[in-house]
């Protein structure tokens, strides 16, 4: 993937940027089925928020969700309700509390309390 290695040339190895790069790769080999891949990128973007950004911050969560769906996908569901939930968390302290993503969050939360 040449744009990725013009990103990991470009920016500094904890850049955010890049972080979002990663998330976005991931997001690309999850819908491709290749779900260890997309782990492993949405778990670098995960190391760089965590160490660049603040616990409440969005992409942080959105990076949770992220990789609580893939846990979805090949069926780990306790996975899928931890990162879900460290998602709806981090949502709910910046977002008011009818916004469309919170409301996901909690659907997602709540089908995965039913099974």
């Amino acid at each position: 993937m040449k744009a990725l290695e013009i990103y990991e040339e470009a920016l500094p190895p904890n850049h955010p940027d890049l972080a979002a790069f990663y998330n976005n790769i991931g997001l690309v080999y999850d819908k491709m089925g290749e779900h260890s891949k997309a782990l492993e990128f949405h778990d670098k973007a995960h190391k760089i928020y965590e160490t660049t950004l603040p616990p409440d911050h969005l992409r942080l969560a959105t990076t949770y969700d992220n990789i609580g769906t893939i846990y979805d996908n090949i069926g780990e569901l306790s996975q899928t309700h931890r990162f879900h939930e460290k998602a709806l968390t981090s949502h709910q302290k910046v977002l008011i509390s009818d916004h469309p993503d919170l409301t996901g969050l909690t659907e997602k939360t709540e089908k995965k309390n039913f099974e």
